[in-house]
């Protein structure tokens, strides 16, 4: 919900945006997340800002001009959306995976009324995935130990073939899973070991950072701002 206020708040209500910023810092500090990991592990967002970069300089339009360049007004508004926006995003979502833990997202999601198949889905992806790695690791190992090394296309049919043997082999062993998890009484929901509800202070919390975002909004719209 916080990311649905920001991104409906025009660009030109840059207010609004020093706001949320601070909200988000100020959140950063009480889940005492380190900046510097909150900054490293926005990086990520370095493609996206050179594109931003680049807006102001095509587009249509009014044009104005600074020093000896020229550049568009939509382009820069729509840059700077996309700038601050996603910053805003990436930040929110360091913040969710650095203070909860996989297991209470995809819990989260399926109290949100995510299809519960897909909920499965990716908790067993991610119980899995470091085991079909480690797969990949040994018959990789495997090659090696044959003195097989990729150098070039003349290898590819051979790192082709080891996929697919990959493959049959995560599908075998997803079989053997699911009867597994028959013979133990699976019946299409896995077991929760969570409290079936969920205090109102608990509630409160989580919606702090929305109410204070649509807080922020009201009050910069009211001030004319």
């Amino acid at each position: 919900m916080f990311i649905l206020i920001c991104v409906s708040t025009p660009i030109t209500r840059w207010q609004s945006f020093i706001g949320y910023f601070l909200a988000i810092f100020v959140t950063v500090w009480a889940a005492k997340i380190p900046l510097l990991l909150v900054l490293k592990r926005a990086l990520i967002e370095i493609p996206f800002v050179f594109f931003a970069i680049l807006m102001p300089f095509f587009g249509t339009g009014e044009r104005f001009q600074i020093g000896s360049i020229n550049l568009y007004r939509e382009g820069l508004l729509a840059g700077a959306g996309i700038l601050t926006k996603g910053t805003i995003g990436v930040i929110t979502a360091i913040i969710l995976s650095t203070s909860t833990t996989a297991r209470e997202i995809l819990r989260g999601l399926e109290r949100l009324k995510l299809p519960p198949l897909m909920v499965q889905i990716a908790s067993f992806m991610l119980r899995y995935v470091n085991v079909v790695n480690d797969e990949m690791e040994r018959m990789k190992i495997a090659r090696e130990s044959r003195g097989f090394e990729a150098t070039g296309i003349k290898h590819w049919k051979v790192l082709s073939t080891a996929a697919g043997a990959l493959f049959i082999r995560s599908y075998e062993r997803g079989e053997r899973v699911h009867l597994a998890m028959l013979s133990r009484g699976y019946e299409g929901v896995l077991p929760h070991d969570e409290p079936p509800h969920i205090s109102g202070g608990i509630w409160l919390l989580s919606m702090t950072l929305p109410i204070v975002a649509a807080m922020i909004l009201l009050a910069t719209t009211a001030l004319g701002f």
